[in-house]
């Protein structure tokens, strides 16, 4: 079996950004284990060899799955070489009308609370005249 990548150059985008991302997600993982194996003793051996070394495999087997996910496994690099594709399709929206729909939002927001104010107090008032609460 060779070891080269499955149908290269199709979806390159997808497999480095997630390649990135399960390589960041590795390394916090090699920075977790070192922290736990800072504690660990065996026989004469000092820490830092046992920390780093359970990191240092961690990252190594790390990167070979990640090696074979994404550039390997048919199923997986079939499936972001169409993920990939239809993004092309996608029809993304203007900055216009992304900044048109934020003012909407914002002043929907501010207009609810608004309306949430004014009928806070209004049965703050009610309640107080009918002697439910103590001003």
């Amino acid at each position: 079996m060779a070891a080269g990548i499955y149908k290269q150059g199709q979806g390159y985008y997808t497999r480095w950004v997630s390649a990135i991302a399960y390589g960041l997600l590795a390394a916090m993982g090699a920075l977790w284990l070192w922290d736990v194996l800072g504690t660990v003793r065996i026989g004469g051996v000092e820490q830092i060899y046992i920390s780093g070394t359970g990191a240092l495999l961690f990252c190594v087997v790390g990167g070979v799955l990640i090696y074979y996910y994404i550039g390997r496994h048919r199923k997986v690099v079939d499936f972001m070489i169409a993920t990939e594709g239809e993004m092309k399709k996608v029809n993304w929206s203007t900055r216009r009308e992304i900044l048109g729909s934020t003012w909407i939002v914002i002043l929907m927001t501010f207009l609810i609370a608004m309306l949430i104010f004014v009928l806070d107090i209004g049965y703050a008032w009610f309640f107080g005249v009918i002697n439910v609460l103590e001003s």
